[in-house]
């Protein structure tokens, strides 16, 4: 049964999904650049290389999420996509994106159904106990901080943990999220959903009353809904282990892993991670041109 039930999920994950799409009219356009000029620079020959198949779940903005003016796989964008591109070059193999919904990404890697697994994941000790965890690496806080956010008529009720007594809390299953609220907010009915944007959509019409959420992705429900979601100023108390994302391979996958390892050491070292991040703030209009101090053509200002 448990194996019918993988070929389930993953069969049936894309219409999980509902894609938080930037709108952009023209993925040329000026908040595209900065992300455009990065992914030019990844592009090589990849004809007849081996395959790196990489399951995400493009529902966590700006980790990974849609661009609907963009088509086939470069309609999946985000800093994990980045970072993919990245590995499949250094490691010269040819990359393959496998969108899916974010249980069925852990599945995928379970089952060897993908190679790696990237999609916001942070550590924890179940994740360290089933597959081979990669070293750490940093996009802005999408991980640093986790909070909640509630409807903009709400923005006072749920500052302290004791605001949450019999409040109905949504996160997203298998995610960092539900921990954190199973932990610190014991008296809150938790709700799961399959995707963020399912959770948000409950939110908005009332289902729930608060939502748990990595601060970046949190930046973006509320770009998208504009005054409609604020932030609460709650936030969880967030150990060491869990303030960086990692990738998640097979438990058997110690050779691959190695190397997606040294790659990652090559990332840091090379100081890229910041500007990924901010070129996806950007393309998911969490942040403007003005903000982050890029000129039209997706450069940085310097002066």
């Amino acid at each position: 049964m448990k194996a019918l039930k993988t070929i389930i999920v993953l069969a049936l994950s894309l219409a999980l999904i509902s894609a938080v799409a930037a709108c952009n009219a023209n993925p040329d356009s000026a908040k595209s650049a900065a992300y455009n000029k990065i992914i030019e620079e990844l592009k090589f020959d990849d004809t007849g290389l081996p395959e790196l198949t990489v399951a995400t779940s493009p529902d966590f903005a700006p980790m990974e999420f849609v661009d609907l003016a963009r088509s086939g796989a470069d309609q999946y964008v985000g800093f994990d996509l980045i970072l993919a591109k990245y590995i499949a070059k250094e490691l010269n193999m040819k990359l393959v994106i496998k969108p899916m919904s974010f249980d069925a990404v852990q599945a995928a890697i379970e089952t060897g159904n993908a190679d790696l697994g990237l999609s916001g994941f942070s550590w924890t000790a179940s994740r360290a106990e089933n597959y081979f965890i990669t070293d750490w690496y940093e996009a802005g806080k999408n991980e640093t901080e986790q909070v909640t956010i509630t409807l903009a008529a709400n923005k006072d009720k749920y500052k302290t943990a004791a605001d949450y007594s019999g409040v109905k809390v949504g996160a997203q299953g298998a995610s960092l999220q539900k921990i954190l609220v199973e932990e610190q907010l014991p008296d809150a009915q938790i709700e799961l959903y399959e995707n963020l944007n399912d959770a948000c959509t409950a939110l908005l019409t009332g289902k729930i009353e608060a939502l748990a959420v990595a601060f970046g992705n949190g930046e973006s429900l509320i770009s998208a809904n504009g005054d409609k979601i604020v932030f609460t100023g709650f936030e969880f108390e967030v150990d060491d282990l869990y303030k960086n994302n990692v990738i998640l391979l097979n438990k058997n996958a110690t050779e691959l892993g190695a190397k997606v390892n040294t790659v990652l050491a090559k990332a840091k070292a090379a100081g890229v991670y910041d500007k990924w991040y901010e070129a996806c703030q950007l393309l998911a209009e969490i942040k403007t041109i003005d903000e982050l101090g890029y000129d039209d053509a997706g450069n940085k200002i310097k002066e």
